[in-house]
C-alpha cells in the first residue's frame, strides 16, 4: 500500500484510519511487545515520519486502537448477556451467570486483554499528557457504558458498578499472560508438571475472579 501525501482533513482521517487498521490486524498476529513502529509503517506504506504525523508514538496508536476495541467487544458482551442471564433469579445464580458470561466474552477477546496488560506499564509511557488526556475520557465514556450494563443485570450493585468494572478489566490483562506464556516457559512446565499450577487458564481464572468481585462488591440487605 503506498499513499499520495494526505492534502485534505478527509484525506487525513483515511490515513490515520489505515494506521488504525493495520496495527489491529497485526495485533491478530503478534502480541502488543512485538509491535514495532518500524514493521507498522512497512505494512501501511509510510515512512516512520509521517506515521508520526498522525500519531506521536506507537503507544500512541495502541492508545487509540484500544478505545475501539474495547467498545467492540461492549457491543458484543451486551448482546451475550442479553441471552446468556436470567434477569429473575436471585443475586448468587445470577451472579454466577454474569461471571461466566462475562469471562468466556473477555477470554475471547485476547487483542484487548493483550493492550488492558500493557496499558499502565508501557502504552501510557511513551505518550504526551494530550494523548493521555484524550484517552483518559474515551475510556471514561467506555467504563460508564459498560457500567450501566453490569447495572442492568446486577442492580444491587448501584455505585460500585463503575470500580468493579475498573477492577475486572485491569485484572484481565493482569491475568491474561499467565494463560499464554511464552515457550522457555511452557517447556519449563512440560519438564516439571508439578510446575504447571501455575499455569492459568484465561477464562477458569475469570470466571472465578469476576464471581468474587461481583459477590464482594453487592450489597446484601
Amino acid at each position: 500500500m503506498t499513499f499520495h501525501r494526505a492534502r485534505s482533513e478527509e484525506q487525513r482521517e483515511i490515513r490515520r484510519r489505515a494506521i488504525l487498521g493495520t496495527a489491529a490486524a497485526m495485533l491478530d498476529e503478534m502480541p502488543v511487545a512485538d509491535l514495532s513502529l518500524n514493521e507498522l509503517s512497512r505494512r501501511v506504506g509510510l515512512a516512520k515520519s509521517n506515521v508520526l504525523r498522525y500519531f506521536d508514538s506507537r503507544e500512541g496508536v495502541l492508545l487509540e486502537l484500544m478505545n475501539s476495541v474495547l467498545e467492540d467487544w461492549l457491543t458484543g458482551l451486551a448482546d451475550d448477556l442479553a441471552t446468556g442471564v436470567d434477569t429473575g433469579l436471585l443475586l448468587v445464580p445470577r451472579a454466577e451467570q454474569l461471571s461466566a458470561v462475562f469471562a468466556r466474552s473477555l477470554a475471547g477477546n485476547r487483542v484487548l486483554c493483550d493492550l488492558l496488560g500493557a496499558q499502565g506499564g508501557v502504552l501510557e509511557r511513551n505518550v504526551t499528557a494530550e494523548v493521555v488526556t484524550r484517552h483518559k475520557h474515551a475510556a471514561l465514556v467506555r467504563l460508564t457504558a459498560m457500567a450501566d450494563l453490569m447495572r442492568r443485570y446486577v442492580p444491587e450493585l448501584g455505585a460500585a458498578a463503575e470500580t468493579f468494572c475498573f477492577q475486572t478489566l485491569v485484572l484481565a490483562g493482569a491475568l491474561a499472560p499467565y494463560s499464554s506464556p511464552p515457550p522457555g516457559v511452557r517447556a519449563a512446565y512440560a519438564a516439571e508438571p508439578a510446575l504447571a499450577v501455575l499455569h492459568l487458564e484465561l477464562q477458569d481464572s475469570l470466571t472465578l475472579a469476576t464471581r468474587t468481585m461481583l459477590l464482594g462488591a453487592a450489597p446484601r440487605g
